[in-house]
């Protein structure tokens, strides 16, 4: 890191405690909590795109066709993240963090409850697709809204030197979400026969996402805005119109922390969602191998998370980036020839590492994003970047995987995987340093 890199921080407070911050535990937990429960819901729909709804919901397109479908309605909702980012980062930038944060948890939780109650294409036709494409777009738009807005919130109440630990919570949220998908699946699958689950026992862990959605909003309504926040609205008020502030004082940035955060869904969802389709329908391993190697992919993604986010705090957040981004290079080139050995320990050796190297690469985003951007738009701009990565890195390699990987092999899909890793590497490099950048320093 050279000295131009670097912003002095402002010290204003003792370590361990941002000026006037709530207690971070709280704030943490109030993160952490609300962002599980928000991804389990956008987690589970991914199990559920690669193991059901082709069947309960596009039977008439035919194996191959209906699984296509059914992640293309997978796909959808990261079309309508970044619309989801722009409008509750608005409202996060110009109402306040917690208020916009408590509407993300309930139009997810709500979305993804109907889901649950939704008749399939057996009972209701054509109307049952078209309906789960609506709740679709609402659990991206509001998913859209979450991740920045619970990192923020976090990096904005935490001490300096911490902001790397305490701002991977919503993150770990994500990773925790993994786990709590996959054990239900695979609890619901267990206690019942194959056709059951396929009828109706898939609807169990939807339904149960509302006791969830109690427990985040009493956690979070309890909470306060970050100071930081409040102090800069008193200050300067609030931006009329965040984005466009955003885009005309820092396009630069906004540009390239997009390219930055691609890697992490590309891989994240390439080892959840595209490989629990993989690895039931081509290598036809078992139905409960492969759920348990998706819990497998949840602990090891928290594990890369919490080394990210703690390694940089101490050497920095864009060297962490860096060294994950240019390891996940190589190992898109590993990965299908060793799951294309067949075995299970090798599916869950190619998952496990690929979560991992996401998790690495996440760790540092919760507070490398907020710190790229000023207080009177770092909801708006940090929420955008993240969620129009999504769209590069999360919707596209899962929705062109099984027709590239048909029509050319899995080595042509393994170049295309390391491509966008090599993007986030790129990016990042041109990017500055944000560890000791005070969240209240005025860029040009």
């Amino acid at each position: 890191m050279t000295e131009s890199e670097v912003r002095p921080v402002v010290a204003t407070a003792p370590i361990g405690l941002a000026p006037g911050a709530q207690s971070m535990p709280r704030v943490a937990t109030a993160a952490f909590v609300g962002s599980t429960i928000e991804f389990y819901d956008f987690f589970l729909y991914g199990t559920a795109a690669a193991l059901v709804f082709g069947k309960t919901f596009f039977p008439a397109l035919g194996s191959a066709a209906a699984t296509a479908a059914s992640f293309a309605t997978l796909g959808v909702a990261f079309v309508a993240r970044p619309v989801g980012a722009l409008i509750f980062g608005h409202l996060g930038d110009r109402l306040g963090r917690k208020r916009t944060l408590v509407a993300t948890l309930l139009m997810m939780g709500v979305a993804t409850i109907l889901v649950g109650l939704l008749p399939t294409a057996g009972k209701i036709g054509v109307l049952a697709p078209v309906i789960l494409v609506v709740l679709r777009i609402l659990q991206g738009i509001a998913a859209g809204g979450e991740w920045a807005g619970a990192a923020l919130f976090t990096v904005e109440n935490a001490p300096a030197d911490k902001r790397g630990f305490w701002g991977m919570f919503p993150s770990l949220g994500g990773g925790a979400a993994l786990i709590l998908g996959g054990a239900a699946f695979l609890a619901t699958d267990l206690s019942m026969s194959q056709e059951a689950f396929v009828s109706w026992g898939w609807r169990i862990p939807f339904l149960a996402s509302a006791v969830l959605v109690v427990i985040g909003f009493w956690i979070r309504f309890r909470t306060e805005e970050p100071k930081v926040f409040s102090d800069a609205v008193k200050r300067s008020g609030t931006a009329r119109l965040p984005v466009a502030e955003a885009f005309r004082r820092q396009p630069r940035e906004i540009l390239l922390a997009t390219g930055t955060v691609v890697m992490v869904p590309t891989f994240t969802y390439i080892g959840s969602s595209y490989l629990t389709s993989y690895g039931t329908s081509v290598l036809h391993l078992g139905f409960t191998s492969v759920l348990w190697v998706a819990i497998l992919g949840g602990a090891t993604i928290s594990a890369g998370i919490v080394v990210g986010a703690v390694l940089s705090d101490r050497v920095g957040r864009r060297r962490v980036i860096i060294c994950a981004a240019a390891v996940a290079v190589a190992w898109s080139l590993m990965l299908f020839p060793i799951l294309n050995t067949g075995s299970v320990g090798a599916f869950a050796l190619g998952a496990g590492v690929t979560m991992f190297l996401s998790g690495v690469a996440y760790g540092p985003m919760g507070a490398y994003l907020p710190e790229l951007f000023q207080t009177r738009y770092r909801y708006t701009a940090a929420g955008f970047s993240y969620s129009f990565a999504q769209i590069i890195g999360g919707a596209v390699p899962p929705l062109i995987a099984a027709a590239v990987i048909a029509a050319y092999g899995s080595v042509v899909f393994s170049l295309i995987l390391a491509a966008f890793c090599l993007l986030s590497l790129c990016c990042v490099s041109v990017l500055r340093e944000s560890r000791a950048t005070a969240l209240t320093d005025v860029f040009p």
